[in-house]
């Protein structure tokens, strides 16, 4: 990172936790090297399922949205980043939806909450969860369409006049907390090192590979990523999935978090080893006057 402005980079994710646990290493450690680090949680939680066995039951949605919005308190602070709140309710996830979940919000006014943000914190990256997300709930495939639409209207003048002036953010990722190729290196090298079991990766890791541009090095990060996963109790039981391989192990076998880079606006060449990669600040970075054409990189998801 090279420049007199602070770099800026803003973590789009659906719920509570979603933070801590895609990508929190590598906000970990752009927020310890001098950029200002954003998350935006779209929703409170209030309708997950306490995953900790361990945890107490909270009473109720409200009980449940309090905690956990302590809980990314915590999280937040052992990251060393900001947080607010988009403030849509969480949708649960039983069918049928709830017609007030963030899942079947209007695009167009979602958009445009997180298009006042953007003008507000001026980031220069963006990340958000894949188009199929990780896990394929609702809330994350609404995510990552808010996040992509935002993206765009952020810099265009003539999209939601009432949001702020307009902001270009310069490049759009999209996140891969665990995904085929991770899974099989950690799942044999337990195997090299005699486990009687085998990693069983968390549910829902997508069935193909995604195509990785980018992979960020932060393994002397994953312990304070463990540290904001545990921070979220009810969520995170700590002897479940996300534990099953020693972090010196992963900082061995994978010691990186790993992006698809969705749109640049400025140049890169491929594989990068940073999200800030081609942004050099000099100082601020300004919007375009309107929705001119832009020198961009023909990427896209598989």
């Amino acid at each position: 990172m090279t420049g007199t402005t602070r770099l800026r980079l803003m973590a789009v994710h659906a719920h509570p936790s979603d933070e801590s646990g895609n990508g929190a290493a590598s906000l970990a450690k752009y927020a310890a090297e001098g950029a200002e680090v954003l998350v935006v949680t779209c929703t409170g939680g209030e309708r997950g399922t306490v995953l900790n066995p361990a945890h107490p039951l909270p009473a109720g949605p409200a009980g449940l949205g309090a905690t956990r919005a302590r809980e990314t308190a915590r999280a937040s602070r052992v990251l060393g980043v900001a947080q607010c709140w988009l403030g849509y309710p969480d949708s649960g996830p039983a069918e049928p939806l709830p017609a007030d979940g963030f899942s079947g919000a209007d695009l167009t006014a979602a958009t445009g909450r997180l298009v006042r943000l953007i003008r507000s914190f001026r980031p220069h990256v963006v990340t958000t969860h894949e188009g199929e997300g990780v896990h394929p709930h609702p809330d994350h495939l609404m995510a990552h369409r808010v996040t992509a639409a935002a993206f765009t209207a952020a810099g265009d003048r003539a999209a939601h006049p009432g949001a702020g002036p307009p902001w270009q953010p310069l490049k759009l990722y999209y996140g891969h907390a665990s995904h085929p190729a991770r899974s099989t290196a950690l799942h044999l090298a337990l195997r090299r090192r005699g486990a009687t079991l085998p990693y069983t990766p968390p549910p829902g890791e997508p069935v193909h590979q995604p195509h990785l541009t980018t992979r960020v090095p932060c393994a002397e990060y994953f312990p304070r990523r463990d540290r904001a996963l545990l921070a979220h109790a009810s969520q995170v039981d700590p002897y479940g999935p996300w534990f099953a391989v020693p972090t010196t192990v992963q900082q061995e076998v994978w010691p990186t978090e790993d992006y698809t880079l969705a749109r640049s606006l400025v140049p890169v060449e491929l594989p990068e080893h940073d999200l800030f990669a081609g942004i050099t600040t000099t100082g601020d970075i300004t919007a375009p006057a309107a929705p001119a054409p832009h020198r961009e990189s023909a990427l896209t998801t598989p």
